[in-house]
């Protein structure tokens, strides 16, 4: 079963209606963004938007592409290049939900996130109603925002000596500002320093618990540093706030091979193949080399057939075909 990132934590009912997507203004790359919108409307009655604002945003803030589109409809942006965005929906000029989205692909590729959302009543009383939020914004004073900016730029032009800099100046004077704990940690990462990249990441979810970006980054650095029982906490922790996460799914899995835990391993391997089927295609050796560990080659083979299909141009392409002549399932 496909799984849906539920905004609302109560409940959602999944809904498809066709949606023939504006034309978005994005940047240039080959991806494509894509999703459905589902609203439930049961718990309200009298008058409702009609009309959602889909707005993907870069990591400066930037707007790089925006669409409207019905209750329960679809949209799509093409054209989106690798890198770390935000999904924002927008009801009545107001943003009602906040998406962490990272695009980290070789091949061009489709990514979907369908965003689920429930229109309820308020507190207060009054007829109109309001949706739970799922906003990542960071409220700073106008000199730290300013800050948080430069650093940005500075990320943008690849200039991690500087972006490290304004970071650290940053949480220096505000220790709860986990987005700029987060950026610190990914500055550091770029420079190959792992060692403060992990303290800053850590930072950001001591900040921020159910930060989803944080706990990925977290995890992701913990594998890359061979600390795989360190890193299932948070890995679990982002697959919890973002159950369409194929690459949360992925190093789960990676973590759980590495502690030779492969029937557990398997499971988090096939949902980041269900989710990403290109993107995540060396899902496929890591589940080859568990089942030809185990000695059952014939589904090693089929496993190295399906990667061979996604990825042609594989550089051991022909010893992985041996293999596959050699074991595959009469």
């Amino acid at each position: 079963m496909r799984r849906v990132l539920i905004i609302s934590p109560l409940f959602a009912i999944v809904l498809w209606c066709s949606f023939k997507p504006q034309a978005a203004r994005a940047q240039s790359g080959g991806n494509t963004v894509y999703g459905d919108l589902t609203v439930d409307e049961s718990k309200v009655s009298g008058l409702k938007p009609i009309s959602f604002e889909i707005v993907l945003y870069g990591r400066t803030g930037v707007i790089l592409a925006r669409q409207t589109t019905s209750s329960n409809g679809r949209y799509s942006f093409p054209n989106v290049s690798n890198g770390e965005f935000y999904l924002v929906v927008i009801v009545e000029n107001s943003e009602v939900a906040r998406i962490p989205l990272i695009i980290h692909s070789p091949v061009k590729t489709t990514f979907r996130q369908d965003i689920a959302l429930e229109w309820r009543d308020n507190s207060t009383g009054r007829k109109k109603a309001e949706f739970i939020s799922a906003n990542s914004y960071y409220d700073r004073p106008s000199a730290n925002q300013s800050k948080f900016q430069k650093a940005e730029e500075a990320m943008e032009k690849k200039d991690y000596t500087r972006a490290i800099v304004l970071f650290r100046e940053l949480v220096a004077v505000d220790s709860k500002d986990f987005p700029a704990w987060s950026e610190l940690g990914t500055a550091y990462l770029a420079e190959n320093n792992s060692v403060e990249a992990e303290t800053a990441y850590q930072h950001a979810v001591q900040a921020k618990p159910d930060y989803f970006l944080g706990l990925l980054n977290l995890g992701r650095v913990r594998v890359l540093e061979k600390k795989y029982e360190a890193a299932v906490e948070p890995l679990t922790g982002a697959l919890r706030l973002s159950p369409t996460s194929a690459e949360a799914d992925y190093l789960l899995g990676e973590a759980y091979l590495q502690m030779k835990k492969g029937s557990k391993a398997v499971g988090y391997f096939h949902d980041a193949l269900k989710l990403e089927p290109t993107k995540m295609a060396e899902a496929h050796l890591r589940l080859a080399a568990l089942y030809n560990g185990a000695g059952m080659k014939d589904k090693a083979a089929a496993e190295y057939l399906q990667f061979l299909k996604k990825k042609p141009d594989y550089p051991d392409r022909k010893k992985l075909e041996r293999y596959i002549a050699e074991n595959k399932k009469q």
